[in-house]
């Protein structure tokens, strides 16, 4: 029992480590980076993005990150796995916040640049930008905050297990 804690305990880590990565990433170098360019620029980068991240590398850390969380509060509720419980918790619930920001903000939000269709054909370039960039910005910051503390709190959790 103490070997698949530890194990889903550091999967998790990894995980939600990589996700933060990549949203802070967008946060503070590809959406900063874009915002400098044209209109038809962040269109077209923007789906190509949304395109290319589905796969199974990106979707082994999104899921595997949610997964291996709630599979370490699982195997810590035991009395003898608890001294990680509460950080673990907490790391969960931050995750999934994450994703309800993902799912309600920024997931409709790409299915509505690649509803605009092609940007070299988009007839107000300037309009599809706008009600995509700012909300998916701030939705963007949102989440890579909670995945941070989700991190953190795993990093946290990490701790307690190598004291418990």
């Amino acid at each position: 029992m103490e070997t698949a804690r530890f194990a889903s305990l550091i999967a998790a880590t990894i995980t939600t480590g990589l996700v933060s990565g990549l949203f802070y990433g967008f946060s503070v170098a590809v959406m900063p980076g874009l915002r400098a360019t044209g209109d038809r620029t962040v269109v077209e980068v923007m789906q190509r993005i949304n395109v290319a991240i589905l796969n199974g590398w990106f979707m082994l850390g999104y899921l595997g990150a949610l997964l291996f969380t709630g599979l370490a509060v699982g195997l810590h509720v035991p009395a003898d796995g608890r001294a990680a419980l509460g950080p673990l918790i907490g790391a969960f619930v931050c995750y999934v916040l994450a994703m309800v920001v993902t799912g309600v903000v920024n997931i409709p939000l790409n299915n509505a640049l690649a509803q605009a269709g092609p940007a070299d054909g988009l007839a107000d370039p300037a309009a599809v930008r706008r009600a995509f960039e700012g909300p998916w910005v701030r939705a963007n910051v949102w989440r890579t905050l909670l995945c941070t503390a989700a991190t953190g709190l795993l990093a946290w959790a990490l701790v307690l297990h190598g004291g418990a």
